[in-house]
C-alpha cells in the first residue's frame, strides 16, 4: 500500500510515517516507480507503535524496544515500563474517586467537605484531620 493509504489507515498524516522512518521505528518501505510500498508487516509495527504511545512509551523508548538485541534486555524495558504504568494507574484511579466523589457532593465548596478532606488527606499521605485532633 501507498504512504497515504497506510496513514489513513491509523488515522495519521503521512509526514509522521515519514518521520518514524527517519527516527528508526519503522523500516523504510521499498520503493516502486519512486514512491513508497508498505507491506503487512509495516501494519503491524505501525499498530506496535501507536498502543505503546498510547501506554505513555516515548518514541525514543519505543525505538530502544523495538531494536533491542536481546529478549532479556527487552524484558528489562518493558518492565521498568509497566511500573510506570502501574503508578500512573494508580494515580488516575485515585483522580478518578476524587470527581466520582465531587460528582455527588453536595457542598457548596467542597474543599470543605470532610469526606473530601479525608480522601485527599490520604493520597498525599497525610494523617487525618480528625486523627490529629484524636492524639491531642
Amino acid at each position: 500500500m501507498r504512504i497515504g493509504e497506510l496513514a489513513e489507515r491509523f488515522d495519521l498524516a503521512p509526514h509522521v510515517l515519514r518521520h518514524w522512518e527517519a527516527m528508526g521505528l519503522l523500516t523504510p518501505a521499498a520503493r516502486v516507480n519512486g514512491r513508497r510500498r508498505y507491506t503487512r508487516d509495516h501494519v503491524i509495527r505501525v499498530m506496535t507503535i501507536i498502543r505503546a504511545k498510547g501506554g505513555g512509551m516515548s518514541l525514543e523508548q519505543i525505538r530502544e524496544v523495538l531494536n533491542v538485541s536481546g529478549q532479556t534486555e527487552r524484558r528489562a524495558l518493558l518492565q521498568r515500563h509497566h511500573a510506570e504504568l502501574e503508578q500512573r494507574l494508580a494515580e488516575i484511579s485515585a483522580s478518578k474517586k476524587l470527581i466520582e466523589h465531587l460528582m455527588e457532593c453536595g457542598a457548596d465548596d467542597f474543599t470543605q467537605c470532610p469526606d473530601y478532606r479525608r480522601m485527599v488527606e490520604r493520597s498525599a499521605g497525610l494523617q487525618s484531620l480528625d486523627e490529629a485532633e484524636c492524639v491531642i
